[in-house]
Formats: structure tokens, C-alpha cells, sequence
């Protein structure tokens, strides 16, 4: 080891393990002034997606709000508004690290991140009598660069660090310090239900950070960075208040009723993935009770869906379906499972679960081989009390999330999210047996190649957006969700009465314009200069009738359509619980016991965050609402089935053409 890693020079991945995807420093102290500019605005297609939200929320100027500076500062102030814990030393005071151990013990173990980033690793853990739970790791790298892989040199590095290191945790050896994280379970400043928090801390410092290049290719925000594979929420900032500050957002199903909850997750630590030293002290048999204490924390902060009288459950708080529609701790299954069951027998850790929704569906070579080492860390840890479906934890729930498994891990690339997971399931067979897979389900999806191999994510993806309907006149259209093209080529093919044209028809914005009604087919083809993409059709129906003109549209109308299609049924402050996550009626939303513009402007906030610029149709403002994935089911008037213009999809069309014109106030 005889090369000192620059901070800023960090190539690192994303999160799938406890804390992974904070992972070093060189960002921004959360005490330093926030700039308005974007930290990183790149695609979340392509090198930088494995550190970028997969639905993140775009800005009018297509910066992603997750990913600045002001939205770290934003979530800090909500759940530390005094700056208590703003460095490591007084997070650690505070959580009662050096003091009398708590009801499992203080604990600490030194690992290799095999599977997610690749890291040497020193996790230290306590859960203290109040039932509070907090830990740091302190991440060590020899290497860096864009093809970086996990090597044993981390875990040297770790090692020597910790050997011969003082007793109030001083490191003997701290040259491949790249930077240390923490989170805890705990009540919000002020009191209430615990829930997660996320910190990342400098190497060199101490003090807290905004931002972190994990990568090399700039810095990129807090908590985003962690709660990609911690079962978080990302949504929207507020407008800014009356001191220029936007606040964090508050999830109205949320137990705690606190700003900075975004419902994320602790992740048990697989031991099977992790890598151990030789050295005494480091080895896995000495550390199989220290990270069975630490998964038994863990276990402590799953929410459990109902009463039970197994000891290793006592530390676990009831879920709160009825009131919050909280997630209901399914990963605490496999965990464990991973012990022997119920009661947690065995001493050691095995990673051989298969949930019961996979093995009687006869799809358990299915979950071993793909789900398992490429998806279901972090999709354990999502979804809802009533709405679970995108926790995989069966084939009925894998198989309804096809259409997003194709366009994220065949088409987009921006999923397994973490760059070592990513590159070994695309050097395994796991892709080929995911793509058999797709191609089975007799939806036409095509995602092999005539050698009966999965498509890899890279090629040109042609995409003129989603079937619409429009007036007469002229209509802008848009190739930018393409995928991993340059040039763009556009046809009609089928113009009744050939009343419809196109001109700059080579560019990727073209003008389609028709002077009648009627359907009409466009024809987009993508390239890269070397290959070109398979055509992709989009359906026009033009209709000159059509009120209100798409242009036209604002969010006034979006509101009518939300507070009409039986939409505030559920997602009202009066609705029969449980929750969802954000309310559509008209509410005091900033505090001040008023409903006035300020609130609406809010509402607006909140309403535009569940819109995917990059990806329209997966938006959850239109999803939800056509039955994908949502507890209300079909609303009236969003029947995407039907064709455009059909009264029966009026109000999808509505919403759709307001996002296609870039969602106006």
C-alpha cells in the first residue's frame, strides 16, 4: 500500500448494504453556505446512474432536486435542526457510544464490502436501553479508478487501521480513510416514533457533509446517495419561506410526522457477501456473533405486522397499518431465515431463503439466480402496508413490475444499482435467464439477440413519447427520452387524406402538423452514428375539439381532475386510513392555519414531484391512477388501455398533455 488515496478522487458505487451507498467524503460541510447551482445534472442513463435516484424529480432547468446541495441542507435542518450531531464525535456522544453498553451490546466488526462497494469496512453498532439504535462505518480504498473492483487491499487497509488503534477509537494507520457514515433509528428532535436518518461525516474532519464524490465525476447529495437502496422516499423540496429557505418534505403516511423521514430502512448485513482476514480478531468464526448482534438490531427496527411472542421480536415496534399504512418488515423474514427461523437458532449466518410466494410459484431457480444476488436487498425494504408489491418477496409481485424490469435493467442500465452488482450480473447468465424470462410472458417484449442473448443496455432506444391526443396545427414532438442516441430519424407512417406533415424531420424535435382529424402513425428511428434502433411507433389522434387545448393546460385543471376522479376518497386528511402519502385536497399545507396561494403552491410542489420527465409514462401521477400498482385501483377517466381521445382515458390524457408541456403552473 504505498499509494494515498485523494478524497477527491473517490471512485465508489451505490448503496446495497447497511450505509453503502454513503460511502466517502469531499463534499460540502452542512454548515457551509448552499449554492443554487446543481451539484450533478447528468442523465440518469449511462456512468452516473448507479448514485441517482431511478425516478428522480427534475427542475424547470432539468437539474435534479435530490441531487443539490440545498436539498442535504434541507433534510439536515429537519432532523437536526440545532446541528447536534453536525460531526462525528457529537453523533457519537450523542447515540452513547464509549458509555455503559446498551441492551445488545456496543459491537464492532472489520470486513471487506465484497458485493455492493467494494470497500475494507470497520462497523460499529450499540442499541442503547431506550431502544434506540445507531451505527458508523469507516470505509477504507487503495484503489481507485472507473473500472475499480473490491480487492483485498481494502480489507488490509481496515485491519491495519484498526490494529494498534487507541481505546477512544483512534486509528493507527488512517491513510485509506476515505470517509465514515452513520445512521441511527431515533425519535425526531422533536420526540415521536423513531425512524431512520442518514449522515456521512469527512475523513479528515469529522464534520458532516452535504455532498459526497463517491465517484470521481462530482459530488452528489445526501441522503439520496443512501436511501436508493434503503427503501426511502425522494420526494420534492417546498417553495422556498419567507427566509429563503424550501423545507424538507413531510410523507403524510409516515408514523412519525416528522420532515426528514423519508421511511427508509436498515439492511441486514449478508455475510455471505462480505469478505474476512485471516488475522485473529478478524475472522468470520470470531465475528459470527458480533454481526449476529448487530442483525438482531437490525431486526429491532423492522415494524412488526402482528403480535408475537418470539423474544428476538420484544424489541420490535407494532407496524402502524390502520393509521400510516406503514411498510410491514417483510424483510425480517429473511433475516431470519438466515439464523434457521423463528427464534434465531444458529449461531452462524446462510443465505438460502427462498420466500414461500416464489417457491409455490415454481420459480425458484428464478429468485436464486437473478433476484437474489441483483435485486431483492433493496427491494426488501420497500413498499407499504397495503401496498407491497414492489418488495419482490413473490413471483405474483416480480412479474407485475415486468414493463419497469425491462426498461430498467434491458433498456435504461440504471438498475441493479450498484456498480459491482451491476457488472457481475451482466458477466453471469443472469440477464439471459431474466430476458427468457420476459420473453415468456407473451407481452411482446423483445429483449434478445439473434443468438438468443440479452440485449445490454448502450444501444440506441428510440422513443417519440407516449400516444397523445392534439389539435390541428402544429405539434413540437420529442426524441429526448431516447436512449443512448445522437441522430434521430421521423416518418409518417399513416396519414389519412395525407393532411398531416412533418419538418426537420432529421432533428429531435421535428413539428408534426395535420389539417384534419383523424389517427395518425409516427415513425421514430434512433442512432449513434453505428447502430440504429428498432422503429417505434407513436399514435396521434387528432381531435380539433379537444378542450382544453393541450398548450392550454395547467395545473388548475390537473387539480380539478385529482379532486373529482375519486382520487380524494383515499388521499384526503378525512379519508377512512390508511394513508397515502400525500394529500389532493386543498389543506393548510405550510402550518400557518391559513389556505391561501402559499398552499397552493405547495400542492403544486408536491403534485409535480410525482412526475418522471425522463421516463413520462412510468410517472406515479399517472400510474397510480390506471391501476398500476395502486391501492385505489381504475380511477374514472384514466384508462390508459383505451386509445387517445376515448372518454374513458379523458382525465389520463389531461394529466399526460400538461406533462408533455412540461407541467406549467
Amino acid at each position: 500500500m504505498n499509494t494515498r488515496i485523494l478524497h477527491a478522487g473517490l471512485a465508489t458505487l451505490t448503496c446495497a448494504l447497511l450505509l453503502s451507498a454513503c460511502g466517502g467524503g469531499g463534499g460540502e460541510s452542512s454548515s457551509a453556505t448552499v449554492v443554487a447551482a446543481p451539484v450533478q445534472s447528468a442523465a440518469t442513463t449511462g456512468p452516473d446512474m448507479f448514485l441517482l435516484f431511478p425516478n428522480a424529480i427534475r427542475l424547470d432547468d432539468g437539474t435534479l432536486e435530490m441531487n443539490t446541495p440545498a436539498y442535504a441542507q434541507a433534510y439536515y435542518e429537519a432532523i437536526d435542526p440545532n446541528n447536534d450531531k453536525d460531526t462525528l464525535a457529537k453523533w457519537k456522544a450523542a447515540n452513547g457510544f464509549g458509555t455503559t453498553a446498551g441492551t445488545l451490546g456496543e459491537v464492532s466488526a472489520t470486513f471487506g464490502d465484497v458485493r455492493d462497494l467494494g470497500y475494507g469496512r470497520r462497523m460499529s453498532a450499540r442499541q442503547n436501553p431506550d431502544g434506540t439504535i445507531a451505527m458508523f462505518v469507516e470505509n477504507y480504498q487503495v484503489n481507485a479508478g472507473e473500472g475499480y473492483t473490491y480487492t483485498r487491499l481494502n480489507l488490509d487497509a481496515a485491519v491495519a487501521a484498526v490494529q494498534g488503534g487507541g481505546a477512544n477509537g483512534t486509528r493507527s494507520d488512517n491513510r485509506w480513510h476515505i470517509g465514515t457514515n452513520a445512521i441511527e433509528f431515533s425519535p425526531g428532535p422533536n420526540g415521536g416514533a423513531p425512524f431512520v436518518k442518514f449522515y456521512t461525516f469527512s475523513p479528515t474532519t469529522g464534520q458532516r457533509e452535504l455532498v459526497a464524490d463517491l465517484d470521481g465525476r462530482g459530488n452528489k447529495a445526501m441522503p439520496g446517495i443512501c436511501i436508493n437502496c434503503h427503501g426511502g422516499r425522494g420526494d420534492p423540496l417546498t417553495p422556498a419561506g419567507a427566509d429563503g429557505k424550501p423545507l424538507f418534505p413531510l410523507a403524510q403516511n409516515s408514523v412519525s410526522q416528522h420532515r426528514g423521514d423519508v421511511q427508509g430502512r436498515m439492511q441486514m448485513f449478508n455475510l455471505d457477501v462480505l469478505d474476512f482476514a485471516a488475522t485473529p480478531g478478524f475472522t468470520r468464526a470470531e465475528l459470527e456473533p458480533v454481526l449476529k448482534s448487530m442483525n438482531r438490531m437490525v431486526l429491532c427496527s423492522y415494524p412488526l405486522s402482528a403480535p408475537s411472542a418470539l423474544p428476538e421480536d420484544a424489541c420490535r415496534p407494532a407496524a402502524s397499518v390502520a393509521a400510516s399504512n406503514e411498510w410491514q418488515g417483510t424483510a425480517a423474514q429473511m433475516l431470519k431465515a438466515a439464523y434457521g427461523g423463528d427464534g434465531l437458532p444458529n449461531a452462524n449466518f446462510s443465505d438460502t431463503y427462498v420466500p414461500t410466494g416464489w417457491l409455490t410459484a415454481g420459480q425458484s431457480t428464478l429468485y436464486r439466480n437473478v433476484v437474489r444476488p441483483a435485486c431483492i436487498t433493496c427491494h426488501s425494504v420497500r413498499g407499504t402496508g397495503n401496498q407491497s408489491e414492489v418488495d419482490f418477496m413473490s413471483y405474483a409481485k416480480f412479474q407485475g413490475y415486468s414493463d419497469r424490469i425491462k426498461a430498467h435493467v434491458i433498456e435504461r442500465g440504471n438498475m441493479p444499482l450498484a456498480k459491482i452488482v451491476y457488472e457481475d450480473f451482466w458477466a453471469s447468465n443472469a440477464p439471459n435467464e431474466l430476458a427468457v424470462w420476459l420473453e415468456s410472458l407473451g407481452l411482446g417484449y423483445a429483449v434478445r439477440d439473434s443468438q438468443g442473448l440479452a440485449l445490454r443496455p448502450g444501444r440506441p432506444i428510440a422513443d417519440p413519447g407516449p400516444d397523445r391526443t392534439v389539435r390541428r396545427g402544429p405539434v413540437t414532438l420529442s426524441a429526448a427520452n431516447s436512449l443512448y442516441a445522437s441522430t434521430y430519424n421521423w416518418t409518417i407512417s399513416s396519414n389519412p387524406g395525407n393532411a398531416a406533415s412533418l419538418t426537420n424531420a432529421s432533428s429531435a424535435t421535428p413539428t408534426f402538423n395535420a389539417t384534419a382529424d383523424g389517427t395518425y402513425l409516427v415513425q421514430l428511428v434512433a442512432s449513434n452514428g453505428a447502430t440504429s434502433s428498432a422503429p417505434v411507433t407513436l399514435k396521434l389522434v387528432v381531435n380539433n375539439g379537444l378542450t382544453p387545448a393541450p398548450s392550454a393546460i395547467r395545473f388548475a385543471d390537473v387539480k380539478t381532475v385529482l379532486q373529482s376522479a375519486g382520487c380524494t376518497t383515499c388521499h384526503t386528511t378525512t379519508a377512512v386510513a390508511p394513508r397515502p402519502p400525500l394529500f389532493f385536497t386543498d389543506i393548510d399545507r405550510n402550518g400557518d392555519s391559513t389556505v391561501d396561494a402559499t398552499d397552493d403552491a405547495w400542492f403544486y410542489k408536491e403534485v409535480r414531484g410525482r412526475v418522471n420527465f425522463a421516463d413520462v409514462v412510468a410517472s406515479p401521477l399517472l400510474r397510480k391512477p390506471s391501476n398500476h400498482h395502486h391501492n385505489g385501483g381504475l380511477q374514472p377517466g384514466f384508462d390508459n388501455s383505451l386509445e387517445p381521445g376515448s372518454p374513458g382515458r379523458a382525465n389520463y390524457d389531461l394529466i399526460l398533455n400538461w406533462i408533455l408541456n412540461g407541467a406549467p403552473r
